[in-house]
């Protein structure tokens, strides 16, 4: 691996870490906890790690030599940031004791049950500081749910003479991990299991994760490019840009990006859902903020909808949830049929109103909400051209509009889906220094014989010095949910709150947004600079903070 010069000088900065975790560490403990909803079935089926206190890592006096083995697991989709935990983690065990040893489980929780693994050490670790990707030890989707892996996992963890594991990953991978801690102590293994909360979607969060890494630099990546072609879109003045935005269960990046760039229009999944509105409102709405800037004589703008838009349709999403259930009785039976067979089979399968909502869709999407699902058991919404969709709905719209003479304009779509792009990008200050600091805490929840847990790190609107890391029991978010036709303990999704600061926001500005050209060009992420540019948190983090 060729180091570019941005990466060269990116390994000398070294992030900042809060007070509590600069020397001697020791825990405060809180309030034993309760999970977030079906608290009884929640603590049957976790005995032995519900019910722990939140704790927070504080000044203390100077720890002994700790002999201990880490094993580290990049779990899920990308997320800028992840070499920083490693990082952390490893600096903070070889701190404790310069004998230990961090492994690296390759290519994801498949590393771990496959026993295909690397020693970390110093040269290796310090060509990833400050890097984007997951490329020090890949990641992979592999889910560990299953005895099986937890005992072949098992034999790998103690040949190596690993203590603890840490998995850093997004919602289903940490509840993964709360089982995987489950199962090792109930079986007194003396094996300890910490989650990392990553996933650039932002749908990771509560009141004790304020935000998930990799989100900060994901949604500057895409208001950059946004930005990029709000100035294009001006300068040309003839195009209508409809671009998607990864974020598959939440509309937290489609929020951001339009608190930060100000298109003209930003849907928001959760809003569309609260007001029960049907594809064919959305596409009214659109079709007139397109005639009204068209009578102005503004024929261009730029639309962002959320990746995951299609589920969050009332309509839609009953359809969907009947279609995995269908799946997961029956897909075998028509899995390998023709498309047209298979849409025969699913019509006649369908209850009656989802059956009237399937016929309605166009062919294509239709097709894709009736594919196998990914491996948590969801519609594969990427795959579905959200953007392509809309924009030829609100086409034929206007076509009909200038036979009745209420159009007078031009419509010219330009089509672009922005997810890839943000998701290994070189982390910014504020990712690297969260990411650093989430690994350190994941070693002293270790240090402190901790399992179960996530680490965190609070008050992250503050000088990074007055942030406070500490740890939260994974089995405190946890409620049960129906995936693949089953209940299911898994960590409820956080996603935009119509009630808070972040959205409020947003609305107050977006009908300016929808009529004016208010577009803001953010620039590429900076790195060098005054500290009020460089080390910003998002708007959503700052919003929110604010509010408390």
């Amino acid at each position: 691996m060729k180091a570019s010069l941005l990466q060269k000088a990116r390994s000398q900065y070294q992030p900042k870490l809060p007070k509590g975790l600069v020397g001697a560490v020791q825990v405060q403990e809180g309030e034993p906890t309760q999970s977030v909803g079906d608290q009884d079935e929640i603590k049957k089926l976790f005995p032995n790690t519900y019910g722990m206190p939140v704790i927070e890592f504080v000044a203390g006096e100077e720890n002994t030599a700790m002999e201990l083995n880490v094993g580290v697991i990049l779990s899920g989709g990308q997320a800028p940031g992840g070499h920083n935990v490693i990082c952390g983690i490893f600096d903070a065990v070889k701190k404790l004791n310069s004998k230990n040893k961090v492994y690296g489980f390759l290519m994801g929780p498949g590393g771990l049950v496959d026993h295909d693994y690397i020693e970390l050490t110093e040269e290796f670790v310090n060509k990833y500081r400050n890097t984007g990707g997951f490329d020090m030890i890949g990641s992979g989707r592999t889910k560990l749910e299953k005895e099986e892996q937890f005992e072949k996992g098992l034999v790998i963890l103690k040949k190596l003479g690993i203590k603890a594991l840490v998995i850093i990953g997004g919602d289903d991978s940490n509840t993964n991990a709360c089982v995987l801690a489950e199962y090792y102590a109930a079986k007194n293994c003396g094996i300890q299991v910490i989650g990392c909360p990553k996933t650039i979607d932002g749908d990771l969060k509560n009141d004790q994760i304020e935000t998930s890494f990799g989100f900060d630099t994901a949604t500057k990546v895409y208001s950059e490019l946004i930005g990029n072609i709000e100035r294009d879109a001006n300068s040309a003045r003839k195009y209508w840009h409809f671009i998607k935005l990864m974020g598959r269960s939440a509309s937290h990046i489609a929020l951001e990006c339009a608190l930060q760039a100000q298109p003209n229009v930003c849907l928001i999944s959760e809003e569309i859902k609260e007001k029960d509105m049907t594809l064919n409102q959305i596409v009214e709405q659109l079709a007139e903020t397109v005639a009204s800037r068209a009578k102005d004589g503004n024929n261009f703008g730029v639309v962002l909808i959320p990746e995951g838009l299609i589920e969050f349709i009332p309509a839609i999403g009953r359809l969907i949830n009947e279609l995995n259930d269908l799946l997961a009785a029956h897909g075998s039976d028509y899995r390998d049929l023709d498309d047209e067979a298979q849409r025969a089979y699913i019509l006649e399968h369908l209850s009656e109103e989802n059956r009237a909502t399937f016929e309605t869709l166009p062919k294509a999407v239709a097709h894709q909400l009736s594919l196998d699902r990914d491996p948590h058991g969801n519609v594969q919404v990427s795959l579905i051209e959200t953007e392509k969709l809309l924009s030829d709905m609100v086409a034929d719209k206007l076509d009909k509009w200038k036979e009745e003479h209420k159009f007078e304009g031009s419509f010219a779509p330009l089509h672009h889906f922005f997810g890839y792009e943000g998701r290994c990008a070189a982390p910014s200050n504020f990712d690297a220094d969260y990411c650093y600091a989430l690994g350190v805490s994941a070693a002293n929840l270790i240090a402190n014989g901790k399992t179960g847990y996530m680490a965190i790190v609070q008050n992250l609107s503050a000088p990074t010095a007055e942030w406070k890391a500490g740890g939260v029991p994974i089995t405190m978010m946890l409620n049960m949910e129906r995936r693949n036709g089953e209940m299911k303990p898994v960590i409820r999704k956080a996603l935009v709150e119509l009630d808070g600061a972040p959205f409020k926001k947003f609305v107050e500005k977006r009908e300016q947004f929808a009529r004016e050209t208010c577009f803001v060009y953010p620039g590429p992420i900076q790195y060098w600079g005054p500290t009020e540019v460089c080390d910003r948190e998002t708007r959503t983090l700052a919003l929110e903070n604010a509010a408390k």
